[in-house]
């Protein structure tokens, strides 16, 4: 169904619900003098397919754009091109291995009333997008990298906390009136939120800092401290954030890396080398694999 949200611009909330994508992944129709403009086509359903060619009806679906390449947001991609042959609008860089879109973006593009906003951080190919409503109001397509029910999972390699920092100070600096997110609903006040979960990241850093300075942590022993989590998702999710976290300060040259530990937290060890039922788009058993060794990873404050 498609839902009104601002002037020239619908949604459509895909049937993905979960604890990474809330009640589930927003897709954009935006209303053009050429035809609609598809932002982000949802996850790889032909159900969602057909749900967006139903409620653009007649209209003609004349592009469509990724604000960056993971599956719950780019899954349809291929599907709904084939359908309209609509081209795909991405990052010129895609996060993706192997695909190229058909247009390909850079910072500040501007094309059919967009512009092109590169935002790394939540994933390296992020773009957030400027648009102008009929009224000159400004409003940001803010993807993952901005979204009100919960802070983005930052999960290195292709997640970068450092660049998530410059990121968000970058949307926090701009007069957007409305941030229209991945998933969730329209935010009002966007800098405000902008500004509470960059000082989220930055309380979270002073908590991994303070615990480097009583010992040495390895990244699942180190999670398991901070973050309070009983759903084996969550709990592995953390590890991911601590990761970025700590990797920003090793940058930084606050934390130095030793040799990982021989074995898996017991925390870690407990949960399932591979997830019940067909792995999720996007996601391969090397990745899990290499996700539950990181979280051996250990780590130590650097010498004054």
């Amino acid at each position: 169904m498609l839902l009104p949200v601002l002037p020239g611009i619908g949604r459509i909330v895909a049937q993905n619900p979960g604890i990474m994508t809330y009640h589930g992944t927003n897709t954009y129709l935006v209303e053009g003098a050429d035809g609609l403009s598809v932002i982000d086509p949802g996850p790889p359903s032909e159900q969602h397919v057909a749900d967006i060619l139903a409620a653009a009806g007649d209209t003609k679906i004349v592009r469509i754009v990724l604000t960056h390449s993971h599956f719950d947001h780019m899954g349809a991609a291929p599907r709904l091109r084939e359908a309209t042959g609509a081209p795909v609008h991405a990052f010129h860089q895609s996060g993706l291995a192997g695909y190229t879109p058909d247009i390909a973006l850079h910072d500040d593009t501007a094309f059919a009333g967009l512009t092109a906003v590169h935002t790394p951080g939540h994933a390296a190919d992020h773009l957030c997008f400027q648009f102008l409503l009929p009224d000159a109001t400004k409003i940001l397509f803010s993807g993952d990298h901005v979204m009100s029910w919960s802070s983005s999972i930052v999960s290195p390699p292709d997640g970068d906390m450092l660049a998530y920092y410059r990121s968000l100070r970058r949307v926090m600096a701009r007069d957007d009136v409305y941030y229209l997110p991945g998933h969730g609903p329209k935010l009002p006040h966007p800098q405000e939120l902008a500004a509470e979960l960059l000082a989220h990241r930055q309380k979270r850093e002073e908590a991994i800092i303070a615990a480097f300075h009583k010992q040495e942590w390895n990244v699942a022993a180190l999670a398991f401290t901070l973050y309070d989590k009983a759903d084996p998702a969550l709990k592995f999710a953390a590890t991911r954030n601590v990761l970025a976290h700590v990797l920003k300060l090793k940058a930084e040259n606050i934390v130095t890396e030793l040799e990982p530990d021989r074995a898996l937290h017991p925390d870690i060890a407990r949960l399932p080398a591979r997830p019940p039922g067909p792995l999720p788009p996007g996601v391969t058993q090397q990745t899990i694999d290499d996700s539950r060794d990181d979280t051996r990873r250990r780590f130590a404050l650097r010498a004054a």
